[in-house]
């Protein structure tokens, strides 16, 4: 399965991928580089906590695409100082 990542500063798009534009929300504010989106039409705090009460999949299980990458990208990312 994939994942939205974001396209600009922070990210790709790599060869072979397309960018199309959607209406997205992340897990946590600043997440972009390392986050999957979330489709979402929310516009304000109480639609987002409605939609969070809805689900029925954990956003940060699901979101993170370091845990995609390998087992200890989050681990790799503190020692190169990321953190």
């Amino acid at each position: 399965a994939g994942m939205w990542l974001t396209a600009g500063e922070w990210g790709g798009p790599k060869a072979g991928e397309t960018v199309e534009t959607r209406l997205v929300r992340y897990r946590t504010v600043g997440d972009m580089s390392c986050t999957g989106a979330v489709d979402s039409d929310a516009t304000t705090l109480d639609a987002v906590i409605t939609e969070i009460a809805a689900s029925r999949l954990t956003e940060r299980g699901a979101t993170r695409a370091d845990d995609k990458m390998s087992e200890a990208a989050m681990e790799d990312r503190k020692r190169e100082g990321y953190f």
